[in-house]
């Protein structure tokens, strides 16, 4: 997920806690970024992993699928 504006960035841990409820979080790996967000707001929300632009998204996107295998 990403957000460029801080009044949506609280919305991904809304999408988060949704995912738990529906018993889907286990299966869904989640990576947020945007310029409202920041890598301690990632870890609190409980996201899996942070890029603090595309190129390390694309980076953290590697590792975790080397990590689902």
């Amino acid at each position: 997920m990403s957000a460029l504006l801080t009044t949506t960035a609280p919305l991904m841990k809304s999408v988060i806690d949704e995912l738990k409820i529906k018993g889907l979080r286990s299966s869904v790996r989640i990576m947020v970024g945007g310029g409202a967000v920041t890598r301690e707001f990632a870890n609190k929300i409980g996201a899996d992993a942070y890029g603090v632009d595309a190129i390390e998204a694309v980076e953290e996107a590697k590792r975790l699928l080397r990590k689902s295998y």
